[in-house]
């Protein structure tokens, strides 16, 4: 019996009617009637993951791709709609060859909804010859990622129910096959004095020794070495408390801070090296605990894949392919660069891991994911969805490889 064709552009118009920022159970069951509409079964798993699969004749002969994106979005819902680009949307003319664009706008145009259905129209099209396929959504990437922590086996009491060798993550990356990402930390650096009466030479002042701790903050990073991908580590002071009087000497002051890690720097590490950077910089007699923000998944931690990695070429030089037919502009898509924000690929590493998709984080306007005007250019997502199909043929030998 001959299956429905898929179209990733009328998928994405139903996806991102229908909202996913409180809730993806209605986008969950979107996606699980697509895939039982094309005879393709789905289970799920892992407090809310749908997983499906397809395995080739030779299993064992070629790598397992694990296609990855998130069902949730950002509140708030912003509404469905599709048109010619407005404005402050558009390339120049002089950059994209064209006066308007086709786009689709809303929450979670491509932000993941948009890789979601170029993932989902390569996943349907797959016919590996060799290897196996699966994908694997998760729903509250946007939060704590506890499916995604769950699923890999990166929650205490659970295990990795993926066991991938090869990742494609679906994330706004205009194209391009980006290969890695900082990590995101986020910690306090609790300091302890002595209260004491404003007038009197006692106490230990918890907030004065804040002057140290914020320099030891600002030359954290000063011998670092740069991250050949992606640069530098960052670490940022966000929020400062302490205090509770006017004429008292504070016993207590606390900082938040931001950090934004290379590889190798895990959590751990990072937490470590803070707090005895910060002890040699504050008085004897005020105490000094840094301490990671309690969650209920790790953290992301930064990953890096190695350019030159087979995953990285097949999903540039099908992006290039891809972005040709669709007459996008020449520069846009097919390059090998970071991802600019932190992603659950983090939870798929040291695995070989690429992030991408149609769409922008932002753009010489401004914010594109998580703000107002999201949107993606309904061409582009095309492009998108070949790319997809371009690589899962190439990696996993598909017969059909070179159909487009």
């Amino acid at each position: 019996m001959s299956r429905p064709s898929f179209d990733p552009v009328s998928f994405l118009e139903r996806a991102v009617r229908t909202p996913s920022h409180d809730s993806v159970d209605e986008m969950r069951e979107l996606v699980v009637e697509t895939l039982d509409r094309h005879g393709i079964e789905s289970e799920v798993v892992a407090g809310g993951c749908v997983l499906a699969a397809k395995r080739s004749p030779a299993p064992d002969a070629g790598p397992h791709l694990v296609a990855n994106t998130h069902l949730d979005t950002v509140t708030p819902h912003v509404p469905f709609e599709r048109g010619a680009s407005r404005e402050d949307e558009r390339l120049s003319p002089e950059s994209d060859g064209a006066d308007s664009e086709d786009v689709i706008r809303g929450r979670g145009a491509c932000d993941a909804k948009g890789p979601l259905a170029a993932l989902l129209s390569g996943f349907l099209a797959a016919d590996p010859e060799r290897g196996r396929l699966t994908l694997a959504l998760t729903p509250d990437e946007e939060t704590l990622s506890l499916g995604a922590a769950a699923l890999t086996g990166r929650s205490p009491g659970t295990e990795d129910r993926l066991d991938g060798d090869l990742f494609l993550v679906g994330e706004p990356t205009g194209l391009d096959a980006c290969t890695a990402a900082k990590g995101r930390f986020q910690g306090t650096v609790e300091l302890s004095g002595v209260a004491a009466h404003a007038a009197e030479f006692a106490g230990a002042n918890a907030v004065a020794a804040a002057e140290g701790a914020l320099a030891a903050v600002r030359t954290f990073d000063a011998d670092a070495d740069e991250h050949p991908q992606l640069g530098p580590p960052k670490l940022t002071p966000t929020v400062i408390e302490g205090g509770g009087a006017t004429n008292q000497v504070p016993a207590e002051c606390e900082i938040t801070v931001d950090r934004r890690s290379v590889p190798p720097e895990t959590a751990a590490e990072f937490r470590s090296s803070l707090a005895a950077a910060v002890q040699v910089r504050v008085p004897d007699d005020v105490g000094v605990d840094v301490a990671l923000t309690d969650r209920e998944s790790p953290f992301f931690e930064a990953f890096s894949t190695d350019p030159d990695h087979e995953l990285v070429e097949t999903v540039a030089s099908a992006a290039r392919a891809a972005a040709d037919s669709a007459e996008l502009p020449a520069d846009r898509g097919g390059s090998a660069r970071p991802f600019g924000a932190a992603t659950e690929a983090s939870y798929f590493a040291p695995a070989p891991t690429v992030v991408f998709g149609p769409g922008d984080l932002a753009d010489d306007r401004g914010a594109v994911a998580h703000a107002e005007r999201e949107y993606v250019r309904v061409r582009e997502l095309t492009a998108a969805a070949e790319t997809v199909e371009r690589s899962i043929a190439a990696l996993l030998g598909t017969a059909d490889a070179t159909r487009r």
